[in-house]
């Protein structure tokens, strides 16, 4: 993702990592060379920005930002399918419980209205809602994370929750899908007819 297309420039200075609550880290690399563009794009599990080295800390937090979001807009709109969901699952139980939460099935369901998703450690197998495409990929990965958890720990006491933990996204994510849940209870206004 780039406001302005451009290569990769050799000669960047070192990288400046930096991590906001909640977020991924996010690693600033300055470039004499580039002049005008700002470009980011995904490394793992990190953010990278390439900004002109003359800007100022101010212009960088605010591009920073400006291209967090753009990567935000542009991931929300790839949907996955059933064996990519499954796939992300395993590299999620890999990532955050060591590989213990083995999952049988993963898979995207129409019939879930009021959970996000949902899982039956007897059998193995997670559900998410539908209603998730779409939403960014943070959000997505926390319900999964979730959900995986429960195969570790079935109930929501403070052991479940102490595995959470381990995602450094949960607070954000929740509070994302608490605002969805909110934006539907608001009441909806009747279309205006400007004839």
């Amino acid at each position: 993702m780039s406001v302005d297309p451009s290569p990769r420039v050799s000669g960047e200075s070192p990288p400046c990592p930096s991590r906001g609550p909640g977020t991924s880290a996010v690693e600033v690399r300055r470039s004499a060379r580039r002049s005008r563009t700002v470009s980011a794009y995904r490394e793992g599990d990190r953010t990278i920005v390439l900004i002109p080295a003359r800007m100022s800390e101010a212009e960088e937090r605010r591009w920073v930002s400006v291209m967090l979001d753009k990567l935000a807009a542009q991931e929300s709109k790839r949907i996955l399918g059933d064996s990519e969901l499954a796939e992300r699952a395993e590299r999620l139980s890999a990532q955050y419980f060591d590989g213990r939460a083995r999952p049988e099935s993963v898979r995207w369901v129409t019939n879930q209205n009021t959970r996000w998703g949902s899982c039956t450690p007897a059998e193995g197998s997670i559900r998410l809602s539908h209603r998730l495409q779409g939403m960014p990929e943070y959000v997505v990965d926390y319900v999964l994370v979730h959900e995986l958890a429960h195969l570790l720990v079935p109930g929501h006491g403070p052991r479940f929750w102490r595995l959470l933990e381990a995602y450094p996204r949960t607070e954000r994510a929740r509070g994302y899908l608490e605002g969805v849940v909110a934006a539907d209870r608001l009441p909806q206004l009747p279309a205006v007819d400007d004839d």
